[in-house]
């Protein structure tokens, strides 16, 4: 299977890429600086810059089976509601997570649909859902939903060609991102992860579930 998922470079992104390596497929990953595993094909790539994703698809030789939306990036973590939240947060958080990942999905949907039924995986976030209203991390929160929304959209256009999307909640990682203290490792993030998308098909698209297979509420 050739797959490529962009912002592999570290926490879960890499450990997806590792492991699907592992196991045979052709892994080509994205990253803005390193690249820290040698059986895999890197590719420089910035999902907040229009051009370096159109150039990532121009770069890409061959069909994909499947593309995963990894790259994302959580700013206001700590941001006080009263004078955080600065618009220029907002911009980058929406290029990466929300406007990078449709950018990479239209570049490289010529290379899905010479593979036949490929598949798109989209990681969105459990604070992305309505269910998870607790507050805080109003931006990262916004960017996980419309990134949720865009995934079930795209699940019903591309149903007709044989494409299935998936979105999914990775877990609570103990990542840069998520911090010591939470649930899971990056590794059993991905083993959970891959297994959710080699089962993703015609009959699953537009599913928004948990890295362990759970439906997860909208």
């Amino acid at each position: 299977m050739r797959v490529l998922i962009t912002g592999a470079n570290r926490g879960v992104g890499l450990a997806i890429a590792e492991a699907l390596a592992i196991r045979g497929d052709h892994v080509i990953a994205t990253t803005r600086s390193a690249m820290p595993l040698a059986n895999v094909q890197w590719q420089q790539a910035d999902m907040a810059d229009p051009a370096s994703i159109s150039a990532l698809a121009e770069r890409v030789e061959g069909p994909l089976d499947l593309l995963i939306c990894n790259a994302g990036v959580l700013h206001d973590r700590a941001e006080a509601l009263e004078t955080g939240y600065p618009p220029e947060m907002w911009a980058e958080t929406f290029a990466i997570n929300v406007t990078g990942v449709f950018l990479t999905i239209q570049a490289l949907l010529p290379k899905l649909r010479a593979a036949g039924a490929a598949k798109i995986a989209i990681l969105s976030s459990q604070l992305g859902s309505n269910t998870r209203a607790t507050g805080g991390k109003y931006i990262y929160r916004a960017s996980k939903s419309a990134a949720l929304n865009l995934g079930r959209n795209l699940a019903h256009d591309l149903a007709p060609e044989g494409i299935a999307v998936g979105i999914y909640h990775p877990g609570w990682v103990q990542t840069d991102m998520g911090g010591s203290a939470a649930d899971i490792t990056a590794a059993q993030a991905a083993t959970g992860l891959i297994q959710r998308f080699d089962v993703l098909g015609p009959d699953t698209t537009g599913v928004f579930e948990t890295w362990d297979g759970q439906p997860h509420p909208l």
